[in-house]
């Protein structure tokens, strides 16, 4: 049973874009890549190169610019002032607003070209500007005691006013604009949260993460009208690799009422059956997707792991981890939806050129 958007207002083709998750799920898996705010659709294009087929899923990040002498070391994160992973930084004094509107603009060709768009944000702490040390993001032991949460996740406070005044500032003006554009998005904060290392995770229970999910969601949603979004709960697969660890996903999770779909981080080739099968305990319905990862997928683990309705390896690591053959007859698996594949009518249903196989 296909499960009705979380928000009642969603937009046309944000319905239609669920609609189209629902289909395919259990049939067919999206080939996604994903880009820094800085580099376009740079690695879609290597990738698409090397694989001989592009990806159906465009990704990027809001992001944020990194400062300080510590830069490089939170370059995985991918910050707006870095042009490639690895490289040097190519200034630490950067106004993002021009990227993101850059970014608008590629993610509005990106749909017109009929691929499929999702955006992520990775920020520094609310009381922080646009700009600052990595550490602000990368907090690890230095996340918010539960009192400074509280205060985060507690309308009136000045915390939580930050909080609000970033998201307006940096986030609103440019989700706006794809509105604007009918551009449905899939749409995915907080990734990761129930891991150890950004300043919004390890927050467990009905007043963590699930309160400020809950709260953006509102923000987004009821005040400021972004009825082209589409809410992906998007955790890391559970681990315990010490001080790296991840935890189970039903202690981070806002409820059904606020998720459209549930998505899990796959990282160090950890593709272990029980990360498939307990989000889709945990989905009652509700979609599954791959939102990163760095060595993708096999065609035999899409088999097994049937419900995952995208994947999307994380930037240069697309490349990096994968080896060209990998690639090649990843894309080539029949399961494997790329650009190409799935075409839009005006009213924002997706169908599917080839014919869906049996379940």
């Amino acid at each position: 049973m296909m499960r009705p958007p979380a928000n009642p207002a969603a937009s046309r083709e944000a319905r239609g874009l669920l609609a189209f998750l629902h289909a395919i799920s259990g049939r067919f898996t999206i080939a996604g890549q994903h880009d820094f705010l800085g580099s376009g659709a740079a690695f879609q294009r290597q990738v698409a190169a090397v694989s001989g087929r592009s990806p159906l899923l465009w990704g990027s990040d809001l992001s944020f610019a990194c400062t300080g002498e510590d830069a490089n070391r939170y370059q995985h994160c991918g910050p707006g002032n870095l042009s490639i992973p690895g490289e040097p930084f190519r200034v630490l004094d950067i106004d993002l607003d021009p990227l993101r509107r850059q970014l608008v603009d590629e993610a509005i060709a990106q749909h017109r070209s009929g691929r499929v768009v999702t955006l992520m944000w990775h920020h520094l702490f609310p009381s922080e500007s646009d700009a600052g040390p990595g550490r602000n993001l990368w907090m690890m032991q230095r996340r918010p005691e539960r009192s400074t949460w509280r205060e985060l996740t507690t309308p009136g406070t000045r915390m939580h006013r930050l909080w609000r005044e970033q998201i307006e500032r940096c986030v609103v003006p440019h989700l706006a604009r794809l509105r604007e554009a009918r551009v449905p998005v899939l749409w995915r904060p907080y990734h990761e949260m129930n891991g150890i290392w950004f300043w919004w995770c390890g927050q467990a229970g009905p007043g963590g993460i699930a309160a400020l999910w809950r709260q953006m969601y509102e923000l987004l949603t009821l005040r400021h009208g972004l009825d082209n979004l589409l809410w992906v709960w998007n955790a890391n697969a559970p681990r315990a690799i010490p001080g790296d660890e991840a935890f189970d996903y039903a202690s981070y999770y806002p409820g059904g009422d606020v998720v459209d779909v549930l998505a899990s981080d796959v990282y160090h080739d950890d593709w272990r059956q029980s990360h498939h099968d307990l989000l889709l305990e945990l989905a009652d319905g509700r979609p599954l997707a791959i939102g990163e990862c760095g060595q993708a997928p096999t065609p035999a683990i899409l088999a097994e792991q049937a419900r995952w309705t995208w994947f999307m390896p994380w930037g240069n690591l697309g490349l990096k981890l994968n080896p060209p053959e990998k690639l090649r007859a990843l894309y080539a698996d029949p399961r494997v939806l790329c650009h190409g594949d799935v075409g839009r009518d005006g009213l924002g249903a997706w169908w599917l050129a080839k014919t869906i196989p049996s379940a």
